[in-house]
């Protein structure tokens, strides 16, 4: 009998390239659990959310980093983001295992990919396929939403002053890859 070995890639590779002063990588290690808050489970999710993380429950369109460098994204009333970093095949069912049933877990990891794009020019790149405004008055560092680019759909969210973390459906990550690079030669 033959024995076979499955080996997980990534969406995009480990895509990782620079621009004069813009750089653009996949994050490849990237752990992505929706949490969605049960119908009346409002306040054991924020107590849980406090003594899993040590931070209150971020308010909805905001995210928040922990001590141990996990964002939570609050998408909608009733539903968040966790994104960490970790190579353990086991590390979304560890965050779900944290989170003592108060929310409804689900591995989303094969599902997004994550793109980080920083550099001086970041808001003209993504301002050209993006509706969201920018402004760094309007969308501050922890900001985060979710919308559509060149028809696709994304989660954007301002990681630092010229860096944003977006999250893309893995399906169409090269296309949205491309869409990205076809902006910054544009712009630049």
């Amino acid at each position: 009998m033959a024995e076979y070995h499955l080996e997980a890639v990534s969406p995009l590779g480990g895509y990782a390239q620079t621009f004069d002063g813009l750089a653009l990588r996949e994050l490849e290690d990237a752990v992505i659990t929706s949490l969605a808050i049960p119908l009346g489970g409002e306040t054991e999710a924020g107590a849980i959310m406090n003594s899993a993380f040590g931070l209150s429950m971020p308010e909805i369109g905001t995210s928040m980093v922990t001590k141990d460098n996990t964002r939570l994204i609050r998408l909608g009333e009733d539903h968040l983001i966790c994104l960490s970093a970790s190579e353990d095949p086991d590390a979304a069912n560890q965050i779900s295992g944290r989170l003592n049933g108060a929310f409804y877990t689900t591995d989303q990891s094969d599902v997004w990919a994550a793109i980080e794009i920083s550099g001086h020019s970041v808001r003209a790149v993504l301002e050209r396929t993006c509706p969201i405004d920018l402004d760094p008055e309007i969308f501050r560092i922890g900001g985060s939403v979710r919308t559509a680019m060149e028809h696709m759909s994304a989660i954007i969210v301002r990681t630092d002053e010229n860096t944003f973390l977006l999250l893309c459906a893995s399906s169409s990550a090269e296309s949205f890859l491309h869409m990205l690079e076809t902006s910054i030669s544009v712009v630049q």
